[in-house]
This record gives C-alpha cells, structure tokens and sequence, in this order.
C-alpha cells in the first residue's frame, strides 16, 4: 500500500528543518564525544606512488579509519542517537547510522602492511611503506609514504603444459584473452585473470572436470635490472592413471518436474518416451515439453560447455515458473568421454491473488484506489503469465461538518487482461530461438476505463494491444507494439457557455471526445539492469509513441479529404481517428560516491505533437508534472503549465473545485533531478535504512496555437521564469525485495506566481501563514502548501 500526503502544519515542517540542521551539526561536532586521548581520522594521504595506484592503494585503508565521504549525515544521525552525557555509549548502542572514524593505530598497520603488499603485487617488489600519524585538537591526519623502487619487468614468458590439446587450445585462443606479454610490467592481477580465463575456455571446450588449481604461475625474479620471468603451468589430473584431460560431449538428457512444488518424492518414474535424446517427465501433469526445451541449451551430441550449462540456469529461472532449478551430470557406464545431463525442477506456486490499495490524501481532498489482480503464471502449460485485474477508486472533498465521503467529486473503475507468452509470435514469420541474453515476450492486452469527473466529464477508454518485448543484450532492452488500438467515447457535463470552461476549454473537450486511435509504440532502454546496483553508469531510455499514419494513407488512397481546422476530420467506425507523435526520453547518470552513498543527476522530457487529422492530442497522452517521481515538492497535477495561475482562470471556487486535476495538464515536459543518496543504518528492523537529499526542477507546458490557458505556453525567453524548484529529504527502507520510500519535499520557486515572488522560500522562512491566508483567499477551495509529503513503494527512479 502506498499514499501519498500532506500536511498544512507548521511546527511539522519547522521540526523537519531542525531535525535536518541538528543531525548536520551533530556530524560536525563528533570529535566533542570522544576522550582526551582518543582521535578522529579526517585526512589520509597516500604519497610517493603513482596516480594510477592511489586509488586502488587507498581501498586496502581499513574502513573503520577511513574518513568520511560526503556531508556525513550518517555520522551525524550515529551521533544523536548514540551519545549519553556528551560521551559516545559503550553498551546500547543504537544500529542508526555509522560511528566516525576514530584512530586505531593497529589498523594504520594492517592499512601499511595492506598497501606495500599490493605494490609487490604490482610488481614494486622491493616496496616498502612507512605509516605516520598526525594528531592536532582531536583530529588526525595520516600520511602513508611508499618506497616503490623500480618495477619489475617482464623479460620472459614460458609455459609448462603437458597436455598438448590443451596447449594447443591455449596458445591457439590466448590472444583473444590474455594481457601477458613481454616487455609489461609485473601484475598479479593479470596472472589472476589469465588462470579464470583458462578455466574458462577449458570448460567451454568440453574439459568438464577441468578445475582452477590446475593452473599455475611461476615467477622468477633472481635476475638483474629488475627483470621477472613469468611461467605459466597447467597440470595434468591428479588422478596418476590418466595422461591428459579428458573431452565430454553430451548424451542422452532427462529433464524431470517435481510432483509439486515440495520437491521429489523418493520414487521417480520416468517417461519412456524420448525424442531428439531428450527424455521429459513431467510428475506434476502441469507442464508441456517444448517450452521448457525450447530454453534449455545443454544439447545432446555437442560438446560440454560451462556457458551452455549457466545460460540454462538463467533462461529456466526466468521463465517464472520454477522456484529450484538443479543441474547435475552422470559419467555414462557404456562410454568414458560422455557426461548424461539431468534437469530437476521444481514447481513454484502457479495461481496468485494480490490486493493493494492507495490512500492519496491532503488537507483538501481524500480518496482511496483498491485493485485485484488475478496472476496465473502457468496458464496454458508453457509459462505463459495470464493476469486480470479490477481496480476502482473514490476521491472525496473535506466539508465541514460533513461525513469525509459526503462530497465525492471522482469516481474511476477500470478493468483488464493480459496473456504474456515467452516468446515471439509472428504471424506467417519462422522467428529463430532467441534466449541467449534473455527471454522474449509477446503480450496480448485489453482494459476498460470508466472515469466519472462530478459535473464536469465521464470519460471512458477501451484499449487493445500486441507487445514484443526482447533483449538485445542484458543492458540493451527493446519494446515493440505494431498494434494500439484505442476506443475513445466521453462526455461533457459542464455548460459549455460558461466563460470558466470557455478559458479552459482545451482540457475539458479533451475529456469529452469520442475518437479512435490505431497506431505503433516502441521503446529502447540502456543499462536498465544496474538501476538497483551502486555502480557508475549512465541509463537511458527513450520512446515514441505514432498514430494515425496508417489510417491517412488508407484514407488518402480512397480519396476521402479531411480539413480538421475547420473540424472536417477523416473517420473510422464513424468516429474521427487521431494522429500525433509523442517521443520521451529519460538519462539518468548514476555516479557512485563509495560503498554506500551515490550521485544521481536526471533529465526527462516529452512532447506530444499532433498533426494531419488532428488539432490535439488525446487527453491521457498528455503530461503532468509533481508527484513523487517528479519535482516533489508539488504533489501530481498541481505544478503548472508554465505561468498557469487558477485564480486568474477561474472565477469562482466551484470552478476550481471541479475541474481540480484535469486543468493542470500540458503537452510538453522537461525535468530534471539531482539525487545524493547514503546510508543511515545497515540494520534497522530487519532491513536497511537509507537517507537522501535532492533538488528538483521542471514544468510543464502547452505548444499547441489554439490553447486558451493563460501563461501556459512554452517560450524560450521566459524558461527561466517557467521553471519550479523544489528541495527536500527523504528515507529509504529497504526490506530486500520492496524498498518503501518517505520524501518531503519543500517548494523553493513558484513558477505561478510573478517575478520575485516566484522564491516561496522566503515566505516559508518568514512563517507564511499571511501569505497562505491570502492565497486560500484568492484560490479557495486551493490551499497552498510549502511541503508536500510523499509515500510510496520503489525507488522515485
């Protein structure tokens, strides 16, 4: 369950202030808790070795005293909740936050020992490093200065391989791989990567009892001018009575399902049927053969491969219908060089029911959403995810005095199916297996909308799809849908002569089209594995979303003219069909800071563009700014179109109170964000808690000529002034598998408002509560809100 809320109280955002400022002080002031003869770590300097070693050499710099990245907010958040009496406690301490680095000299040795230990690995074998410490008013300063000497060089490179296939295969592939050669300095962790490269090529190349020890390197340093000779040795068996390695193909295969998904039961039957050397009993009647086979890439008649062996593993799992996957091997009696794979699966549960509800609230307003999906993983015996949902929700107006459901002004229902198969289904077209990176998907779709708006709009959507989605490689994703068909039909229950719906009647005539859209979508994104890693690398992905085209050229070869200026538009089924293109992209660069803290910056933008048979875009291909994966310090729908202001739109505070949500949209978007994420405690209530800062910026706006909406329009020359700003803090408690995140946003420019104005900041800072009243005097039922609170389930992005 997730909401989303906000609060109008202020002793509530002054104590979120405070509590951000003293946990800050409190980081800085650590060395006040410590005794007289104790010391913080602020500084470690590693001298006198190269540039390209600092790095790496300041790694082997014990964590504990380590000086602290970033703004130290962790230490600071340790510092309140574990001092007593100005002191650090020595029992019940709190896992909140990380303790400072304090100086131990025992583990500046181990740091000194660590560091002149990963010189010689680096061929200084004659490193030497000295430690020194620096103490002045409780703070320290550590400086390691090494002694490299002359690295040793490489002069000779020998081998020493009695198996000659082995060495054949080795020499015959090693400059694909391998970063040994003459003349380069000596590097331990060259001779690491060589030995894990060897190991693989062997167990790709059938030697399946081929294992790491069996490679090994010989160093020889006893010569003049800092020369090594390095020598490469690969053992035979162990075992005395064989002379070389030995070569496996596959045979004969069985891949057996469990009964359940309790495992096997002592007893197994197998199928007496095989076909193509592979052998299918399925004990649980559940399951159909060529779906399973059609991942596995272990196949009979070719040799062992290791690559073969994990990408089973991989495509098995990921098929969703597995819970333990069990790859094993039997040396076959009859012939000595051919291993006889066997395949154990177990089932996981098939049928699901999952019930989540929202519960969006503020002063104003207060609503809830409540869904059921109805998920089979197994549907048709072949892994195909069939999924129906039903999801309905209330959005209510606070009345004094009145029950909190007494004034519901929106109602939404929406119902749905989707077939999900695992794999390409073309028709008329032989699509080869694919698999090698990752499964691919063919997903049938259908779903209903029902939006009832009180006295302004019923709005109902029926939609229809086929989606291909397949990867390219593991970082490279692709989403193709050669068919949308989309069902349009609303209806408008304003008075269309009134002059408040008259200055938004884009948004609203939007709501009440009856059209049909028949189109294609596709979307590519980068690096979409790494979002939950705490790495550096930069994600992207970008979409189109294309209507129309297709029914203009049909429409044109038939002769049929359209004239939508003058509203003449082509038709389908007796209904107008729209015609627009809607790119999006999303780059994000996430830069990682240390073992727990990271840098994220974003940029998101769109633009819906209609054209040909249309004047407009459909009203859901429209965009809002605010909410909790936005600029959030503005709660959803309620930031924009650039300038927009409602009490310069509306007259009245029943008009404000109807069209709330649906006038604040906008054809374009552009947001950016700036994110530093750390860890506040590694432990905390059976998960981990994270804290984070931002900075958000972005608007909406309108491109379209014929939009009446006031200042909603976007121009170049006036960005500046159209862009919000918006700061905050925010926690992140990780349980493994959901993280649940709280934000609190706080507003720092407005773009609603003229000129100097804008800095809301400075009326928050200055108490705000005239400048409130008076903006509820001009914006009733609107109340303005410097915070805004989020609650949600995932990562914002």
């Amino acid at each position: 369950m997730k909401a989303y809320k906000n609060y109008n109280k202020q002793n509530i955002q002054l104590l979120a202030i405070l509590l951000f400022i003293l946990v800050f002080v409190a980081g800085c002031a650590s060395t006040k808790y410590i005794e007289d003869y104790q010391a913080i770590v602020k500084k470690v300097k590693i001298d006198s070795i190269g540039k390209e070693y600092e790095e790496a050499a300041y790694t082997y710099v014990q964590k504990d005293i380590k000086p602290i990245e970033g703004l130290g907010i962790n230490v600071g958040i340790y510092n309140v909740f574990n001092t007593k009496d100005g002191k650090y406690r020595k029992t019940n301490i709190k896992p909140l936050g990380s303790p400072p680095p304090i100086l131990d000299s025992t583990l500046v040795e181990i740091s000194r020992s660590q560091i002149e230990k990963f010189l010689k690995s680096k061929g200084f074998f004659n490193a030497t490093v000295k430690s020194e410490i620096f103490v002045k008013k409780k703070k320290a300063k550590l400086i390691f200065t090494a002694k490299t000497g002359e690295p040793f060089m490489v002069n000779e490179l020998t081998n020493d391989i009695a198996d000659e296939t082995v060495k054949s295969l080795y020499l015959s592939a090693k400059g694909s791989f391998s970063r040994l050669r003459v003349g380069m300095q000596y590097d331990e962790d060259s001779l690491s990567y060589e030995r894990e490269e060897i190991y693989k090529l062997l167990r790709q190349n059938g030697y399946y009892d081929f294992v790491r020890p069996y490679v090994k390197f010989s160093p020889d340093s006893n010569q003049n001018n800092n020369k090594v000779k390095v020598k490469l040795i690969i053992d035979n068996p162990i075992d005395s009575t064989a002379d070389r390695h030995k070569v496996y193909t596959i045979g004969e295969m069985n891949i057996i399902v469990a009964p359940s998904t309790e495992g096997f039961t002592d007893s197994i039957t197998l199928n007496k049927r095989i076909f193509n050397r592979i052998r299918f009993t399925d004990l649980s009647g559940k399951f159909r053969r060529n779906p399973i086979t059609r991942y596995n890439f272990i196949r009979p008649g070719e040799k062992y491969n290791i690559d073969n062996e994990q990408l089973t593993y991989d495509r098995l799992y990921e098929l969703n219908i597995f819970k333990n996957v069990k790859i094993d091997y039997l040396k076959n009696k009859d012939t000595a060089s051919v291993i006889d794979p066997v395949i154990l699966l177990t089932p996981q549960k098939r049928m699901s029911n999952r019930i989540e509800g929202e519960i969006p609230f503020n002063n104003a307003t207060v609503g809830f959403t409540l869904s059921n999906t109805y998920t089979n993983n197994n549907f048709l015996k072949g892994g195909e995810k069939f999924q129906f949902q039903v999801k309905g929700g209330l959005q209510s107006r606070f009345i004094d005095g009145k029950s909190i459901f007494s004034d519901i002004y929106q109602r939404d229902f929406s119902v749905g199916a989707s077939l999900t198969v695992p794999r390409l289904m073309v028709p008329f077209i032989n699509i080869p297996v694919m698999g090698k990176n990752g499964i691919p998907y063919t997903t049938f779709s259908t779903s209903y909308l029902y939006a009832l708006q009180k006295d302004i709009t019923i709005r109902r959507v029926f939609i229809n799809s086929v989606t291909y989605d397949w990867v390219e490689t593991k970082s490279k994703l692709h989403s193709f849908t050669p068919l949308n068909f989309e069902y349009r039909f609303g209806s408008v229950l304003l008075d269309l002569n009134n002059q408040d719906v008259i200055n938004n009647l884009y948004s609203i005539l939007l709501l009440g089209r009856k059209d049909v859209t028949l189109g294609m979508k596709y979307a590519y994104s980068l690096n979409a594995d790494k979002l939950l890693q705490n790495k550096s690398f930069i994600y992207f992905r970008g979409s189109i979303d294309i209507a129309g085209n297709l029914l203009q050229g049909v429409s044109t070869l038939l002769g049929n003219k359209s004239n939508p200026e003058n509203n003449e538009f082509g038709k389908v089924l007796g209904l107008p069909y729209n015609q627009y293109v809607r790119p999006e992209i999303d780059v994000r660069w996430y830069k990682n800071l240390g073992e727990e803290s990271q840098l994220i910056t974003r940029l998101n933008a769109g633009i819906g563009y209609a054209y040909g048979n249309s004047t407009d875009i459909p009203f859901e291909k429209l965009f809002f700014a605010g909410g909790s994966s936005g600029v959030r310090a503005w709660q959803a729908r309620t930031l924009g179109p650039g300038n927009y202001n409602r009490a310069e739109a509306f007259t009245t505070t029943e008009a404000r109170a109807a069209t709330f949500g649906i006038d604040q949209l906008g054809q374009m978007k552009i947001e950016a964000n700036l994110e530093y994420r750390f860890s506040l405690a590694r432990k905390f209530f059976g998960g981990k808690l994270n804290g984070a800062t931002f900075l958000d910026a972005g608007n909406i706006w309108n491109i379209s000529p014929n939009e009446a909406q006031k200042g909603s329009h976007f121009k170049l020359d006036r960005l500046g002034q159209q862009i919000a700003l918006g700061t905050g803090l925010g926690f992140r408690y990780d349980v493994q598998f959901f993280v649940f995140r709280f934000d609190v946003g706080l507003k720092l420019k407005d773009p609603q408002f003229v000129g100097g104005e804008q800095w809301v900041i400075s009326k928050f800072i200055n108490g705000g509560k005239a400048f409130k009243a008076d903006y509820y005097t001009t914006h009733s039922p609107d109340r303005y809100r410097f915070v805004q609170y989020n609650f949600g389930i995932g990562m914002p992005f």
